[in-house]
């Protein structure tokens, strides 16, 4: 070992208290870029896991090669694992509705490709021998045509010809240039219903059938799915590939590292690197103010090295084998915490990752060497470039003004001058702390900075989450139903068999139906409320207003229930000409604003009319206002027209033939389930679909798994968002002890000097004092107001218009409380510490 480290050794051994506050941040430092690393790798491979889970693990498809080709394949060294299935063949779908796709595509299935692509059951089970047949949901749903297990099919199943030219399921259809030759007839069970394949694309033309491969049957077409060895180098095997058109299996690939989606890439890439950058930006402020303090208390020592031969590059070399030793001690220990930290944290979120996103896949701590080391190689940098900074400009500072330390404060009186109001209202303990602040600005302002970064994150990060939970709190608002069913086209009759067995689902206990048809009602604006005609402004000019009303038809039970709930008679309230409810829908600053002057009326109801042409008469009805919340309706993105009401009219389910007709334009349908399972019942609720074979358009709604979904988010934004902001704040705060500790410390005969003149302990306590208030208001003047523009910026690119900005006061008092605490603090034990030094012995200490 060279002199120069033992030099360098001695220093560090000398500033124990300097040294193990670099370290504890470099531990730090190290154990967020590990833990940021480590878990970007963990959350990839669960997410690869969780795409295989759902789209197979394969990784290049080819879906119309020979037997030739398939066995090439199979004896490829590149190639790890293989799946086929037979293409059989096309068979015209009789009586479907949709236009693009006229054909059933049937498939059979090899074992190894039932075990490679995934086939979610609905109902019935997979086929067994080649006899039997699974059948796409997708049939049903989307072309009209109904099947159920238990079905015979007879299919005459052949090819798609262009002229000579034979057409797969990637070739789209096209109507008058192709016809189906058939080759053979085929005859099926139908024994269990599927969801739609994922192998299949939404361009393709046939419904895919599957059915269990028969090794009698000959046929030379197949479709392949191959794994490979490598993934890495799927690009360059498709290359060697010629003349046979490919599907990548970019759902897992992208989570292996491998993607043509740029911006996937992009932000994958870039939400990391910023992550990091954040990281090395902290580090680099704690790491580099430590040794630029260290160099300036040991700058006379640097000059009486240089005068006695030393180049810059070995003092250079001094000070990085100083950052090479801390980095050697932290790094490792930085590497095992953010390990051991993040495997807490993924233990803690594991569950919670499961119910958002894969339901059987587990999300465990994944280590992986590669990040690791980019771990350690990236904590190395930050601490050479903070290293490398200070000890340039200390090895290019001349000899002389190292020994005399001249160059520490360059500044001329004026610059340290202070009004005489400040010196009036702070006294002279005030003005002198103020005349230090100003003295030597650049000591100051990485405190300063470090400050201002850490109010920085913590407030946006703070408004995040505020965002996250107003988006829950939305949702968790929008029904009091677990479950909800909507439709538009659905027959009545076939609606209510079809809520009577929903009913038996697993789990449900309570159930209601209803329909949401839109209307308008043409009133005198001397009815209205002053309150309704100012809130709407528009109309207090004219003598009439065209108001839009929604006429919710309720279930007859629960409308009964409503009408006993309120104590209205029973008998005015139901049968034919019965007066009926209303609920105003304007809200207004504390409640709703009523918009009739008299709280029962009368009012002229015009439906929307299909055929605008045609001319309708509206319906006369009584209504009575009154204060309820009614029960849901439809979700708003099915119909928006809800929204926009001005009241809705509540009527029994039994009365809407009398309102409605043929002409009037369709209403929304939903039934509505409250469930002690919903996921279950759902579930449950998707096979009666199934087997009652629904052509209808609908859609069904897991609202709990929704409103669960959010809060579990959320409750995931939350872990992550606060253990983020807290190393980065450990950081800061060892930042800000570092730099002033050290800085209080660099002054001691000049503190030494002002107690030897007669300055109490009092008035020197006060004069620190300011020096606080000083450090803080300078960073909460500039911190503060950056914190807020940045939270808004977060709050603009993340939620929607509807939601507010809100201003995290909490989060602002906890800063402002936070930096005068931490500055404070760390002010009060390096003072107590100067206190107990002799002054006469700190008045000797020439700082070498």
């Amino acid at each position: 070992m060279n002199i120069f480290n033992k030099v360098a050794l001695q220093g560090l051994k000398k500033s124990r208290t300097r040294t193990l506050v670099t370290i504890i941040g470099v531990i730090l430092s190290a154990a967020m870029i590990t833990a940021v690393t480590t878990f970007g790798v963990t959350l990839l491979n669960y997410m690869k896991n969780g795409a295989i889970s759902k789209y197979g693990d394969w990784h290049v498809a080819f879906l119309d090669v020979n037997s030739s080709f398939v066995q090439e394949q199979i004896d490829n060294d590149e190639v790890a694992n293989t799946a086929t299935f037979e293409n059989i063949g096309y068979a015209t779908l009789d009586g479907g509705k949709n236009l693009e796709k006229p054909y059933l595509f049937i498939t059979g299935f090899s074992e190894e490709a039932f075990d490679t692509l995934p086939i979610t059951l609905v109902s019935g089970r997979l086929p067994e021998n080649s006899g039997e047949i699974l059948v796409s949901g997708k049939v049903s749903t989307d072309s009209g045509v109904k099947f159920a297990v238990g079905d015979t099919l007879s299919l005459a199943v052949g090819s798609r010809m262009n002229g000579k030219d034979k057409l797969g399921q990637s070739d789209p259809y096209t109507d008058g240039s192709e016809n189906l030759v058939t080759q053979d007839e085929r005859n099926y069970t139908v024994v269990g219903i599927c969801r739609r394949p994922v192998f299949e694309e939404s361009s393709a033309p046939g419904y895919t059938l599957i059915t269990k491969s028969d090794e009698q049957v000959k046929t030379d077409s197949f479709s392949m799915f191959i794994t490979l060895k490598n993934p890495h180098k799927v690009h360059s095997y498709i290359s060697s590939i010629k003349d046979h058109a490919y599907v990548l299996n970019d759902n897992v690939l992208r989570f292996i590292g491998i993607s043509d989606n740029n911006l996937f890439n992009i932000f994958m890439y870039s939400f990391g690197g910023i992550v990091l950058a954040i990281i090395m930006i902290g580090s680099i402020f704690l790491i580099y103010n430590s040794f630029n303090m260290s160099l300036n208390e040991r700058m006379q020592q640097f000059g009486i090295l240089s005068s006695v031969g030393a180049t810059e590059k070995q003092l250079r070399n001094l000070v990085l084998f100083e950052g090479l030793c801390i980095g050697a001690i932290g790094i490792p220990i930085g590497v095992i915490v953010g390990i051991s930290s993040i495997s807490v944290v993924i233990s803690v979120v594991a569950k919670k990752f499961a119910s958002v996103l894969y339901l059987n896949i587990p999300l465990t701590l994944t280590l992986s060497t590669t990040a690791i080391i980019v771990a350690a190689v990236v904590s190395m940098v930050t601490i050479l470039i903070s290293a490398y900074i200070p000890a340039r400009k200390a090895s290019s500072t001349p000899v002389m003004e190292c020994i005399r330390q001249t160059n520490e404060v360059k500044i001329e009186s004026k610059a340290v001058k202070t009004s005489n109001l400040i010196q009036r209202i702070c006294g002279l303990e005030g003005t002198l702390a103020l005349k230090n602040f100003k003295r030597n600005k650049k000591r100051y302002r990485s405190i300063v900075l470090s400050l201002i970064l850490s109010i920085v994150l913590f407030i946006s990060t703070s408004v995040l989450v505020i965002d996250l939970k107003q988006m829950s709190n939305q949702t968790l608002e929008f029904t009091e139903h677990d479950i909800i069913f909507s439709t538009q086209n659905m027959k009545d009759s076939e609606m209510l068999q079809l809520y009577d067995k929903f009913k038996t689902a697993n789990g449900v206990y309570e159930g209601l139906y209803q329909e949401c048809i839109t209307y308008s009602s043409i009133v005198k604006t001397s009815e209205l409320t002053k309150d309704y005609l100012k809130y709407k402004g528009s109309y207090s000019q004219y003598e009439t207003a065209n108001l839009p009303v929604n006429m919710q038809f309720l279930d007859d039970s629960t409308y009964l229930n409503i009408i006993k709930d309120q104590g209205l008679p029973t008998e005015e309230y139901t049968g034919k000409n019965a007066k009926m409810i209303a609920v105003s829908m304007i809200e207004g600053v504390d409640d709703t604003i009523d918009i009739f002057k008299s709280s029962s009326t009368n009012v002229t109801l015009i439906p929307e009319i299909k055929d605008q042409s045609k001319m309708v008469e509206g319906q006369n009805v009584d209504i009575a206002f009154v204060k309820i919340v009614p029960p849901d309706c439809p979700p708003r993105d099915i119909s928006s027209e809800i929204k926009q009401t001005s009241f809705m009219v509540l009527a029994p389910y039994s009365m809407k033939n009398e309102f409605a007709s043929s002409d009037i334009s369709t209403g929304i349908k939903s039934m509505s389930f409250k469930s002690k399972n919903p996921t279950q019942s759902v579930a449950e609720m998707e096979k009666i679909i199934m087997s009652e074979g629904v052509t209808s358009q609908y859609n069904l709604y897991n609202m709990y798994g929704l409103m669960d979904d959010n809060r579990n988010y959320i409750f995931i934004a939350n872990v992550f968002a606060y253990t983020f902001i807290s190393m980065i704040s450990l950081i800061t705060v060892a930042n800000v002890f570092n730099t002033i500790s050290t800085n209080i410390k660099l002054r001691r005969r000049e503190l030494a000097m002002l107690r030897s003149v007669g300055m109490s302990e009092h008035d020197f306590q006060k004069m620190m004092n300011f020096e606080c208030i000083f450090y803080g208001a300078r960073a909460l003047l500039f911190g503060l107001p950056i914190a807020i523009i940045t939270s808004w910026l977060i709050h603009k690119v993340m939620v929607t218009d509807d939601i507010d900005f809100v201003v995290p006061w909490g989060s602002i008092g906890i800063s402002v409380f936070g930096v005068l605490f931490i500055v404070f603090i760390t002010m009060l034990y390096t003072i107590n510490k100067i206190k107990k030094e002799n002054i006469i012995d700190a008045l000797r200490d020439d700082m070498s």
